[in-house]
């Protein structure tokens, strides 16, 4: 026997406590049901819109403003150098609520640039042109 095994109680003792004593009558409360009707969770839709969207913002890194891109239904963005089409595409989605009608995306590496004797190198970035349907727009410039 161990030392441990002196505080365990036997298997007897336990049945003995949990039985109930003659002479005294235990009432039964009966227990409620409860039924959970089938409602869709608001909470965990608005959770799942808040985690795209928070993604979405590590996607889309900030609008790019052209005379070009202006005039026509196409919108540029800076993105995330690791990013790919379909991301880009969802995290449209995610912000402005319109998916693209097609998207493309152009890698820019970065330049040899000198400042005075000392060398060094600008970073390297990626560019995504979203084009909308002709009825679909973004609004950019809002609150400027």
């Amino acid at each position: 026997m161990g030392f441990l095994d002196y505080f365990k109680k036997s298997k007897q003792e336990q049945a003995a406590t949990k039985a109930p004593v003659a002479g005294k009558a235990q009432a039964s409360k009966p227990k409620a049901v409860i039924k959970k009707e089938d409602k869709p969770k608001k909470k965990e839709a608005l959770h799942a819109a808040k985690k795209d969207t928070k993604d979405a913002y590590k996607v889309l890194i900030k609008p790019l403003i052209t005379e070009k891109a202006t005039r026509t239904n196409t919108y540029l963005f800076a993105v995330n150098p690791k990013t790919n089409k379909q991301e880009v595409a969802k995290a449209v989605h995610a912000v402005y609520g319109v998916w693209p009608a097609k998207v493309n995306i152009t890698n820019f590496s970065g330049k040899s640039v000198r400042w005075g004797r000392s060398a060094g190198k600008t970073v390297a970035w990626k560019k995504a042109v979203v084009y909308l349907k002709p009825n679909d727009k973004i609004e950019v410039f809002e609150g400027v």
